[in-house]
């Protein structure tokens, strides 16, 4: 039969689910704490503990020395040789022997004195205990229940008197909590704290979802099925990459389950969340259209020539595009978080006309490829066609649109790498010290451009804006010299700093043109070029005097009319305005009208052209009414016009615009190299 020593300290062990030894060893140390407590020793000194789990009995043995009979000075490190004689039947001299020190009301005691360090000791134990298992727990997923919902987050209660946090920011957005319901989480940290382990866990993890892909697809925890890369907005849409490692398996299809109803499982206990389950593949280009979860993807062209970017252009029918990017870019952002790329993505019809305009642009991009450039005119018809019925693409037009598009991007990518290859070749980067040195000459050279006294004014002095003047105190400029010298070094060393942009850089700029400092070397400028002026002006103004103009001011001519007659603003734009040119050289026609002849473009140009204000004549009313008659029964707004008066002559000429060709795609149809 147990004694109640044995069966309290098994009740110990059940409590705070802790092992016989730990429980065992807290006991011993609180009891070696009690002793030293109450008898003084030093605390280098030898002592142990132990208790007979029968009957619960208490015994404390200290460390002596075996000293001669009569040498004894220290009775409690030291023991005689005839009492260690008693105690132990082979002690030698100088041995040192565990002996017994149990004081006889020991036990009452060591409970009193050793109650709280028994306690502490064993909470220590049960915290450790707790990280230690939890510990091993990080990264899966646990149930827990809802104890507490508050602004911090929600607490949830897990076993016995563990306690987790979730984080706003670690749930499902949308979501909602209620007492005692139980869900499951994933555990994302355990820390070790002073109060005992503190447990994070998330519902809005990525992480999760593997989990809880593991747990209800057979072949993902078998490993049959890899996850590549997860990409998850929670509570709206996640995208899920696997691929699969036994030869015939679907992949998506065991992901998925028969009519959907394994991701529909995982869409329930993420709130409704959707999943895109794509396959994964080695071919970036192939990756990214599956990525993008729709059934007819036109053209990938991947870039990895761009310096720490991968970008991947991507081409589908313009009735497809709004698919493609999804609601507020959600699809286009999960595809390119999934793939790793950035990816840029365009209607069929804007990536045929772009791909026009750059062989338009470079004529010289698809040198080479005559099967491409045979396409080109039919491109252009094609998109012609497109803009004018709006009907979809058929095959043949898909091909040609494909064809061309990626081989003008990947001209272009071809001929920036040998643009950056040509580059790196001549010019290799300077070494830091130079460039250092470069930058030290620099500053110093803006620093001698700058007036000693603007370094004494504040720039409250100036005339900034105050949004502009408390950006540049935050940036650490005070004086109006600091100012300008980075002014001295340019542009770029004004617009690093925060809140500066181009309108803060011209109000910058203009405040300073408006004080009274200038820079040293537009104040040497200015005075060199100020001297010759005058020498000039001085050695030019006898000559001058001494010549008289040959011809008087030309003056304003007014031809006045019997009566004058109201123009509507279609039949005529505008009368020359005084003192400005009679003829616009790119916008002339040689056609005039029949009462006053044919004139031709070069007779326009030599006509003296003087600026006269318009009054229209007999005859010319009689032309303009009816003008005005016939353009009446037209729809829409008339022709315009441009009037020359020739002084010569005496004549008035009206010369209408040159009408432009409207085709757009006209250039195109006998395209050539």
């Amino acid at each position: 039969m147990k004694s109640d020593f044995a069966l309290a300290f098994n009740q110990i062990c059940s409590q705070y689910n802790l092992s016989r030894d730990v429980v065992l060893d807290a006991v011993r140390a609180a009891l070696i704490t009690a002793y030293r407590r109450d008898w003084s020793l030093n605390p280098e000194q030898n002592i142990t503990a132990d208790i007979d789990m029968e009957s619960g009995d208490a015994h404390i043995y200290l460390e002596k020395e075996v000293v001669e009979d009569g040498a004894v000075e220290n009775p409690v490190v030291q023991i005689a040789y005839s009492e260690a004689r008693r105690l132990h039947s082979d002690v030698t001299l100088g041995e040192r022997i565990m002996v017994d020190v149990t004081p006889s009301n020991f036990g009452r005691i060591a409970a009193q004195t050793a109650k709280q360090v028994i306690i502490q000791r064993l909470r220590e134990a049960e915290r450790e205990n707790q990280y230690n298992r939890f510990s091993r727990q990080e990264g899966e997923i646990i149930i827990g229940t809802i104890q507490a919902v508050g602004p911090q987050g929600v607490t949830l209660h897990l076993e016995r008197t563990e306690e987790a946090l979730m984080p706003r920011h670690e749930q499902i957005p949308g979501e909602r909590y209620r007492i005692h319901q139980k869900i499951r989480v994933y555990v994302l940290e355990v820390r070790r704290t002073p109060r005992g382990p503190r447990i994070t866990v998330s519902r809005s993890h990525p992480a999760m979802l593997r989990r809880l892909l593991e747990l209800e697809v057979p072949e993902v925890r078998k490993g049959l099925v890899e996850i590549k890369a997860i990409a998850r907005e929670a509570g709206n849409r996640a995208k899920v990459a696997v691929a699969s490692r036994q030869p015939g398996l679907d992949p998506v299809g065991a992901c998925v389950g028969m009519r959907g109803i394994r991701i529909q499982t995982i869409s329930r206990e993420l709130n409704g969340e959707r999943i895109d389950v794509v396959e994964w593949s080695d071919d970036p280009a192939t990756f990214i259209a599956n990525a993008l979860s729709m059934d007819n993807v036109l053209s990938v062209v991947v870039d990895e020539s761009g310096k720490g970017v991968r970008t991947a252009a991507v081409v589908v029918l313009d009735e497809q595009l709004s698919l493609a990017i999804g609601r507020a870019g959600q699809n286009a952002r999960l595809a390119a978080k999934l793939t790793g790329w950035r990816i840029d993505i365009q209607g069929a019809t804007e990536a045929a006309i772009w791909a026009l305009e750059q062989v338009n642009r470079h004529p010289e991009l698809l040198s080479g490829q005559t099967e491409i450039v045979a396409m080109v005119p039919k491109l252009a018809a094609i998109v012609a066609a497109h803009e004018r019925n709006r009907y979809p693409y058929n095959d043949e037009e898909k091909r040609i649109i494909k064809a061309v598009v990626e081989a003008v991007r990947l001209a272009q990518i071809e001929a920036r790498r040998r643009e950056e290859e040509a580059e790196s070749g001549k010019s290799t980067p300077p070494p830091p010290s130079t460039r250092e040195s470069r930058r030290r000459e620099q500053r110093q050279k803006a620093k001698a451009s700058v007036p000693a006294e603007a370094y004494k004014a504040h720039i409250s002095q100036l005339e900034l804006p105050e949004k502009v003047y408390n950006h540049l105190t935050r940036s650490g400029l005070t004086s109006v010299g600091e100012l300008m010298e980075r002014m001295a070094m340019g542009d770029e060393a004004l617009l690093i700093l925060d809140g500066i942009g181009t309108k803060a850089l011209k109000e910058i700029k203009r405040a300073i043109a408006a004080s009274p400092f200038t820079f040293v070397e537009e104040a040497a400028e200015e005075e060199a070029a100020a001297e010759p002026a005058e020498a000039e002006v001085e050695a030019a103004a006898p000559a001058e005097s001494a010549v008289e103009p040959e011809t008087a001011p030309v003056q304003e001519a007014v031809v006045e009319p019997p009566a004058p007659v109201e123009i509507e603003e279609t039949e005529v734009e505008e009368a020359i305005e005084p003192q400005e040119p009679a003829v616009e050289m790119e916008e002339v026609a040689a056609e005039a009208e029949e009462e006053r002849g044919e004139v031709s473009i070069d007779q326009v140009f030599d006509a003296p052209g003087i600026a006269v204000q318009y009054v229209p004549d007999e005859e010319e009313e009689k032309l303009l009414v009816k003008k005005k008659s016939k353009k009446k029964k037209k729809k829409g707004k008339g022709r315009s016009r441009t009037i020359i008066y020739d002084e010569e002559a005496g004549e008035t000429f009206v010369v209408r615009k040159r009408r432009r060709n409207k085709d757009p795609w006209a250039e195109y149809d006998d395209f050539d190299y």
